[in-house]
């Protein structure tokens, strides 16, 4: 049997008794689901930026914010103070709108 060792959403296991998928989980503490959280967060936005299709990149994307509402529920951050804080900001240093990189500096 594969070994996975990650977090995996849910349903996974309803899923995979369906499908007659033998396996083995168990439940994380608190602290290891935070981190498991914050690898899922690499994974699911490294996915994302290897998307090959608008539809795929469209699915990563929702991994991605399923990811960041979980995991700022499990360290019990304030979903509005965090929109709060890329409003301002993005008042402050704006988007990413006009495309702009960056390629030098010059001492």
């Amino acid at each position: 049997m594969p070994h996975y060792d990650k977090l995996i959403r849910d349903r996974i296991p309803e899923i995979m008794d369906r499908a007659g998928v033998p396996y083995v989980i168990d439940t994380m503490d608190d602290d290891d689901f935070r981190a498991a959280l914050r690898a899922k967060l690499v994974e699911e936005a490294q996915e994302a930026a290897e998307a090959e299709s608008d539809a795929e990149l469209i699915k990563e994307l929702g991994d991605v914010l399923e990811v960041v509402a979980a995991l700022t529920a499990a360290a019990g951050l304030d979903a509005e103070e965090i929109e709060s804080v890329r409003a301002r900001r993005r008042e402050e240093r704006g988007g990413f709108e006009r495309r702009i990189r960056l390629v030098r500096t010059d001492p």
